[in-house]
């Protein structure tokens, strides 16, 4: 069929991957990893330097994706959460306006139901707006089962890998998965998750009809931990130079900031972040092959293509591993969005937060925005109309509240201690200033509670 004349409305491409740092991405600098692909769509659009994620932990952080609220607000505040029912998402609102709503990969909007289908099409995820879905396991959701629990444990068990498969996991998840555990894969690439993922997602954009307009969410599992990337790639980051981790420093901190150190070696730190190199060079090459097949069709000139991730990982700085912390390796994310109308080759240190993709997509297809979203659209800063964007991001998670401008960020502790950065003159937030700047800290103080409402 071919493709429909006149004002035909863009496509959209989402693509999200799971725990990516601001900084390990070659267009950001970093010149241990190899990213062509990423780095090719930033050249295409905007790169977006001080986004932070709402919730640093998957579910909150994808629930304020979806819905355009605050997760806090609608009592998201951990894992154990879900998307409240009766909440449009911006898949609603992409459905409603005449898309075919596609997904591909891991969704996190409700994670007590452990069993996503055999084709990744449980019920529930035609309630968030999608009408082509296939909600993919998470990492350590896969490897958690001896039997099938969704599309990609089933190709695995279907090829029979999925035994050796969820073996390797239970050794990893014995040891705590991060600490002497970060070894390859036991799988091939062919049959690694992110890989699966991405030629699912390839084979959507190649074979989606052209008679409506598409929005397609590609969520790759990875550079999540277990620092697992299949041999054909962890070989080649086997020798490289990775940066050193920002030291712990333990003086005029939390109580729970001593809980949450690791006690890795140097070189552990280093093979981890080889590894987790490894997993976004992987997810690097998957991405080029939707962009080749977007290209194949015609279809790239009239896409919107957005890239970001839920929240970040320490990996090794300050001692720390994973997430749920408030420090900057943690809450800021990559952010890129490209497409019709959007000035190629543009950077924007404009304040962003993670949930802001959700009215930003929807204007740039002329999509109404679903009511109630507080998210702010970023159209204006894309057309260039506007340099700035929020006065501060704020960031809510059980354990702790923080806000931060483009010079400071304030993290007030559920015991009530205070912290206090500046992010200009100690961007590795080793000081912390709260008792230096008591006025500074009680201002921020007032903007946090106002933003949490």
């Amino acid at each position: 069929m071919k493709e429909r004349q006149g004002d035909q409305p863009p496509n959209v491409l989402l693509i999200m991957d799971d725990q990516h740092r601001f900084d390990y991405l070659g267009c950001a600098g970093a010149e241990f990893i190899r990213t062509p692909n990423l780095d090719r769509l930033a050249s295409m659009g905007v790169r977006f330097e001080q986004c932070t994620t709402n919730s640093p932990v998957c579910v909150p952080a994808r629930i304020g994706l979806a819905s355009g609220i605050a997760p806090h607000r609608i009592g998201s505040i951990g894992n154990n959460s879900q998307l409240p029912s009766g909440i449009r998402t911006m898949h609603h609102q992409f459905r409603d306006a005449g898309y075919r709503v596609g997904c591909v990969g891991k969704l996190d909007l409700r994670t007590n139901d452990r069993y996503n289908g055999r084709h990744g099409d449980r019920p529930c995820v035609y309630s968030w707006g999608f009408t082509h879905p296939e909600e993919c396991e998470g990492k350590m959701h896969a490897g958690s089962s001896p039997v099938p629990i969704g599309p990609y444990t089933n190709y695995l068990a279907e090829k029979g890998q999925l035994t050796p498969f969820y073996e390797d996991y239970r050794k990893r998840a014995k040891a705590g998965y991060i600490k002497g555990v970060s070894h390859d894969s036991v799988l091939t690439s062919e049959d690694f998750e992110d890989c699966y993922i991405g030629t699912r997602a390839t084979k959507w954009i190649e074979e989606v009809p052209d008679d409506f307009p598409w929005q397609l969410f590609v969520s790759f599992v990875g550079p999540h931990h277990p620092f697992d990337p299949p041999k054909e790639f962890a070989d080649r980051y086997r020798h490289a130079d990775m940066p050193e981790p920002i030291p712990s420093q333990a003086e005029n901190r939390p109580a729970w900031y001593a809980n949450r150190q690791i006690g890795l070696s140097s070189q552990e730190i280093k093979e981890t972040r080889q590894q987790y190199c490894a997993a976004i060079e992987l997810i690097d090459e998957q991405i080029g092959k939707m962009f080749y097949a977007l290209e194949s069709r015609g279809m790239m000139e009239n896409t919107i293509i957005a890239f970001t991730s839920d929240h970040g990982e320490m990996l090794g700085d300050q001692g720390m591993y994973n997430k749920w912390v408030p420090y900057e390796a943690s809450v800021r994310i990559p952010l890129m969005i490209a497409g019709p109308g959007v000035p190629a080759e543009q950077t924007s240190d404009a304040l962003v937060e993670l949930m802001d993709l959700n009215p930003t997509l929807c204007e740039m297809a002329r999509v109404p925005v679903a009511d109630g979203v507080e998210a702010k659209s970023l159209l204006p800063v894309l057309r260039g109309e506007r340099t700035d964007h929020r006065e501060d991001a704020l960031i809510v998670i059980r354990g702790y509240a923080s806000i931060r401008s483009k010079t400071h960020k304030l993290i007030r502790s559920e015991d009530g201690f205070i912290e206090l950065y500046d992010l200009i003159s100690d961007p590795h937030e080793q000081n912390n200033v709260a008792q230096d700047h008591p006025g500074l800290a009680q201002d921020l103080v007032i903007r946090l509670d106002h933003r949490i409402g």
